[in-house]
């Protein structure tokens, strides 16, 4: 753990989009260490204690998480230990030193039933497993490090890893046609983007004043897992790929072991105020992912 001279952050997650995002462009002022998941497990709290403190860290970054929505309907006690039980020993360990914690969170702690986008103070009402161990653990880290900062987001997309964008690119090479649901609306938010904001967040933590509490990130504008398909294949056939038929359809049309929120929309006004940054259009960032993803010769991005 050899250091920059620069103000270190303890990044757990590193392997996932935000994580990767955070060490491919490090918040400016920033060293970002990001120990893998044998080096810090998260289930193991004497592991915890052991990496925070091992340094005097600016700030801790929690972007780990247990992320198969309907795999944690049959593997909970997994998605508990990772999304509830995790957290809390970061909290504790984190406040017990006197650092903050940078929690990444889930528009999943919320039912989908509102029609309009979710507030911070809306009463959350998970219908998951996921979402109930992402509630649990927002809790703890509330309940835990009075220095903490919550951040919910939603529909994240990147140029690596497991997500809607890449899967879109991927399957529309393989097949004809594609049916994608047309009835869920959210907010796309880029990896790249979240990364920028817990820069910031970081930077205002490290001052006087700090804010601590709830705070909501994600794209502006909004749009449906059909709206974003069919940006996704618009940039594709201008890069001159194959692209198929696609046809929306109802959620009911595509059941799933988990329901998905029919409204994972995020109100972003408290962050912006707050933090004085604003999300881009997720058509904006959905264009710089694909971008990258449709440039593999420069080494952009995993293989689609």
């Amino acid at each position: 753990m050899t250091g920059s001279g620069l103000p270190a952050l303890l990044l757990t997650g590193g392997s996932g989009q935000v994580g990767r995002a955070l060490r491919q462009a490090p918040p400016e002022g920033f060293e970002v260490v990001a120990p893998t998941r044998a080096e810090l497990d998260l289930a193991d709290p004497a592991s915890v204690r052991r990496w925070v403190g091992a340094r005097p860290w600016a700030a801790i970054v929690n972007a780990g998480a247990w992320t198969a929505v309907d795999a944690a309907e049959s593997q909970a006690s997994e998605a508990w230990a990772a999304n509830a039980l995790g957290p809390a020993a970061l909290a504790r360990a984190s406040s017990e030193a006197g650092i903050p914690l940078i929690h990444i969170s889930t528009d999943y702690v919320f039912d989908g039933g509102l029609d309009r986008p979710y507030r911070e103070d809306d009463p959350v009402g998970p219908t998951s497993v996921y979402g109930a161990s992402k509630a649990a653990g927002e809790m703890a880290v509330a309940a835990l490090n009075p220095r903490h900062v919550i951040l919910r987001t939603a529909w994240v997309f990147s140029p690596w890893g497991s997500n809607f964008v890449r899967t879109m690119l991927r399957l529309g090479q393989a097949r004809e046609a594609l049916s994608v649901v047309s009835d869920q609306h959210g907010c796309p938010t880029s990896a790249l983007d979240i990364a920028a904001a817990v820069g910031t967040v970081c930077t205002r933590l490290s001052g006087p004043g700090a804010p601590s509490g709830v705070f909501h990130f994600a794209g502006a504008g909004e749009t449906t897992w059909f709206g974003l398909a069919e940006r996704v294949f618009e940039r594709a056939a201008e890069a001159g790929l194959k692209t198929p038929v696609l046809t929306p359809i109802a959620t009911a049309d595509w059941p799933t072991p988990v329901r998905r929120p029919a409204n994972s929309r995020l109100d972003t006004t408290a962050f912006t105020r707050t933090f004085g940054r604003s999300p881009r259009l997720w058509t904006e960032t959905a264009d710089e992912v694909m971008d990258r993803l449709l440039r593999p010769a420069e080494g952009e991005g995993d293989a689609v």
